[in-house]
């Protein structure tokens, strides 16, 4: 009879412990995700401001000492705006390679492109700015400063562009509020999961109270073996995500490492020990400052 009532006490703390490594690898792989989110939405918001371009096309000359010299003030200008604090980099299209980037951008054969007039498309310059500088009222500060030349035609339209670049950034300062809502959950989550579990040893807990046992004696136990499961539920979280990302960022065309998944990995790791050891320690800690008649109804 006593061989079974230790079996069966065997196999309920077994099912316990594999319920709290569950819950906890479950809001870990969660609030992990978010992470993952977070990060890359970032990156991809970088890397589209660091692509963000301008073209400012070129007036036509008209007259013949112009049409001469009209390379030699191109490249003048286009020298002029490297000095630019919002300028990372410029490049010259001459009117043969605008010819050339029309007909990939239309999809043209080499014999329609021989169709189009000679100096169709006029000369640009392809301005790259710098990301601080890429939201929608310094990029339309920028525009207009360009169009302020004389030698400038016109300006592509870009400060819608901008705008959306700048919700990107937006989103993510949401994405970022709602990580650290989810934060908040998954600790509450992750203690009452273990709190059910030290209410059931609470006679225990009691008993070895009463037979003279220290306060640190009867605790370390239960927050060794929570850190373990805090551990090992961190750890089964990491390696779920490591498959999903391992499969799903080539599909997104992104990188399998980033190096902020770090920090991500010692966040889930920290988070997942820390709220089962404290948990643990405070649920403890209250049963032990109860009196016995009050385990009844606590």
């Amino acid at each position: 009879m006593s061989r079974a009532s230790d079996r069966m006490y065997q196999s309920r703390l077994r099912s316990s412990n594999i319920t709290v490594v569950v819950s906890i690898a479950l809001v870990l792989f969660l609030l992990g995700l978010f992470g993952l989110i977070v990060v890359n939405s970032n990156d991809y918001a970088e890397h589209l401001k660091n692509q963000f371009e301008i073209e400012a096309y070129f007036k036509e000359a008209k007259d013949q000492r112009d049409i001469d010299k009209e390379k030699e003030t191109h490249q003048a200008f286009v020298d002029s705006l490297r000095q630019r604090a919002f300028i990372k980099s410029v490049k010259y299209v001459n009117k043969q390679e605008a010819l050339l980037i029309a007909k990939n951008q239309l999809g043209l054969k080499k014999e329609d492109v021989d169709l189009f007039e000679e100096g169709l498309f006029p000369p640009s310059v392809l301005m790259t700015i710098k990301p601080q500088y890429v939201d929608s009222a310094q990029v339309d500060s920028i525009t207009k400063i360009i169009s302020g030349y004389e030698i400038i035609d016109s300006v592509n339209d870009t400060s819608s562009l901008a705008g959306i670049y700048q919700r990107i950034d937006n989103i993510i300062y949401w994405l970022v509020g709602l990580a650290a809502v989810f934060l908040i959950i998954s600790i509450v989550l992750i203690n009452n999961s273990l709190r059910l579990k030290i209410f059931a040893k609470r006679f225990t807990i009691k008993t070895m109270q009463l037979v003279g046992a220290k306060r640190r004696f009867i605790i370390a136990p239960f927050v060794i073996q929570s850190f373990l499961l805090g551990l090992l539920g961190a750890i089964l979280a990491l390696l779920a995500l490591g498959i999903l990302w391992y499969y799903a960022a080539p599909k997104l065309h992104l990188s399998i490492w980033h190096n902020d998944f770090i920090w991500i990995i010692i966040g889930i790791l920290a988070v997942g020990i820390l709220i089962a050891v404290v948990s643990t320690f405070l649920a403890s800690w209250r049963y032990l400052k109860l009196r016995t008649d009050q385990l009844y109804y606590s």
